[in-house]
């Protein structure tokens, strides 16, 4: 069960900080993957609730204006409870906010902000580099994407956008690159592919290279 952290409870950390994190934990992360088969993943949520409400099961979480925080004395290879059956080996991203949000009428009443979804994805930039991952679908995932198993790695049932809708974080992120539910959309338009395009664009920029 999901429990609420104080901000006392958090550390605010800059993109470098955040890929020192994921190097110290290379190995352990890569290590963790491997017993189970498959590569190191990134899996991206949202919290569904306010804005600079933190919470214990993810171990990167950005807040409405762009700032990321990492619980203290969490490393980036502790197991936490974000993605069903996919805990090992990954690391668990979260937009902070999205309460009530529906898949038809908006992202409720504390959507995700144009500066989270730019943080996010540089934030996915500077992981996959420190951890020498390819950013695609096979890597990089939604909570909706993993829940209906998009990667082609079937961990469980599925569960997500295009089968029960149990999960569907991140389906669109309310910004006019995404602005609408539509899990069988092929133009690029899905979150994660917003996320991941972007995700490239600041590689191919040599984000903190």
């Amino acid at each position: 069960m999901s429990t609420v952290l104080s901000k006392s409870q958090m550390k605010k950390v800059t993109l470098q900080e955040l890929k020192q994190m994921a190097l110290d934990v290379k190995y352990s992360l890569w290590n963790q993957a491997e017993a189970n088969n498959r590569d190191v993943k990134l899996y991206v949520h949202w919290s569904a609730g306010r804005y600079s409400q933190f919470w214990d099961d993810y171990h990167v979480q950005i807040d409405y204006d762009g700032s990321i925080y990492v619980p203290r004395g969490v490393s980036l290879d502790t197991v936490l409870a974000a993605t069903y059956m996919r805990n090992s080996g990954s690391i668990a991203l979260c937009f902070l906010g999205c309460f009530d949000a529906t898949t038809n009428s908006g992202l409720g009443t504390n959507p995700i902000t144009a500066q989270q979804v730019e943080v996010m994805s540089q934030c996915i930039c500077v992981l996959a580099d420190a951890l020498d991952l390819t950013i695609d679908k096979k890597r990089v995932l939604t909570h909706g994407e993993a829940g209906d198993n998009e990667d082609g790695v079937y961990c469980h049932e599925p569960y997500g956008v295009k089968t029960t809708i149990e999960r569907w974080d991140c389906e669109y992120l309310g910004t006019p690159e995404s602005s609408h539910y539509n899990p069988y959309a092929t133009d690029g338009t899905r979150g994660g592919d917003v996320l991941r395009g972007k995700a490239n664009w600041y590689r191919g920029q040599k984000l903190l290279q």
